[in-house]
């Protein structure tokens, strides 16, 4: 436990931080590097897609189905009900439709929170 509390004191957490910066960079300026040969219609990167959307989607219904703390404490029906209304806002306006959906969720969400 004590060598917890040192590696978490003084220089520890800022050699932690820079090394974790250094390999984001890293990664980012090979990505901006190789960017010019990549063909972004390729079938690995409609894969990449893919998979990245499902995950989002996994994410998503976990954290409205199976919430963790103050979430947990709205009931499902509730959950489902204003994220239907979202989805209902975004697909009304076409072409304005993110920023209304996640106001009309965040705001039914802090309303069920102030009159509950």
């Amino acid at each position: 436990m004590d060598t917890m509390a040192n590696a978490l004191s003084g220089w520890g957490l800022w050699i932690a931080l820079v090394g974790a910066c250094l390999g984001t960079y890293f990664c980012r300026a090979i990505g901006v590097l190789l960017s010019n040969s990549i063909n972004q219609d390729s079938e690995i990167f409609r894969w990449l897609a893919a998979v990245t959307y499902a995950m989002v989607a996994a994410l998503t219904i976990r954290l409205i189905v199976m919430p963790i703390g103050l979430m947990a404490t709205v009931p499902l029906w509730m959950r489902i009900l204003i994220c239907a209304l979202a989805i209902g806002v975004m697909i009304s306006k076409p072409t304005k439709r993110l920023v209304p959906a996640l106001l009309t969720g965040t705001l039914l969400m802090v309303g069920y929170g102030i009159v509950r």
